[in-house]
């Protein structure tokens, strides 16, 4: 039963609604409509569903004095205290409870299919929210005897920080000379011998036959840094063999007056 003092809400009300008193059911089958008499129905009135804590009553009710005719608690939907008919959409059968305790089973009807339809999503919002509620309170149980997390300091216990003391990162170091890395020797190669100090252009300007003149010089556009001298035989850098897929070495310079060709 319902607690004291909680209050009763209104689910749902119809203002027309027809019982019936419908024969035992003799068998585990489910109740049929076309077995009532439902063209004279034994009751007319107003249908009333209220709530009172996680009980819900169907409350059948004068049109005009609201007097009391019958009412079915319902403690559970789907279940014995009200169940559907197998024929029809518009009728169902009603487990009534007097004071005393005593039951009977009655076929009650609407005429409008929406009415029918309101009655029934009436009583499964109710007991949705009970269950809800059911879930909600068995959670809160679990949570509290459940072992506790103490995170309060006991007696003498202390906790020490350290602020401003962490390790400093070690410095990268450079690497070689000015920061960078020392590139690898070609593959099947010589290194060369630094150049002199005062060598301070890389495009070198041969000299023929010891004169001061100047010389032209026709570079290749694709390396502007080669070197070539009149006399291989003054070679300083020495014999450097440089892979298949490198710049052929250029053809020895032909005299033709004072002009150079490359």
């Amino acid at each position: 039963m319902a607690a004291e003092g909680e209050y009763e809400s209104i689910l749902c009300v119809k203002p027309d609604v027809n019982v019936y008193r419908i024969p035992p059911r003799a068998s585990n089958r489910s109740y049929r409509a076309a077995d009532w008499k439902l063209d004279t129905p034994d009751w007319s009135g107003r249908l009333r569903i209220t709530a009172k804590g996680q009980v819900a009553y169907i409350k059948l009710e004068d049109k005009v004095s609201g007097e009391l005719f019958a009412q079915a608690p319902i403690k559970e939907y789907p279940g014995v205290a009200v169940e559907t008919v197998s024929d029809s959409s518009r009728y169902f059968v009603l487990r009534i409870q007097d004071d005393n305790g005593r039951s009977a089973f009655i076929g009650v009807g609407f005429g409008d299919r929406g009415d029918a339809f309101d009655f029934n999503v009436a009583l499964q919002d109710h007991f949705k929210w009970v269950k809800q509620e059911n879930e909600i309170s068995k959670n809160a149980q679990l949570g509290d005897s459940g072992p506790k997390l103490d995170l309060g300091f006991k007696e003498g216990q202390t906790i020490t920080l350290n602020i401003g003391q962490g390790k400093k990162r070690d410095k990268p170091r450079p690497q070689g000379s000015g920061g960078f890395g020392l590139l690898p020797p070609p593959p099947g190669g010589k290194i060369a011998p630094p150049p002199s100090l005062g060598s301070s252009n890389h495009n070198i300007v041969p000299q023929t036959g010891g004169t001061p003149t100047g010389c032209l010089l026709e570079l290749d556009s694709s390396n502007s840094n080669t070197v070539v001298q009149s006399n291989p035989s003054s070679d300083l850098w020495g014999d450097f063999s440089a892979p298949a897929s490198s710049v052929p070495a250029p053809s020895r310079p032909q005299e033709t007056g004072n002009w150079i060709q490359f």
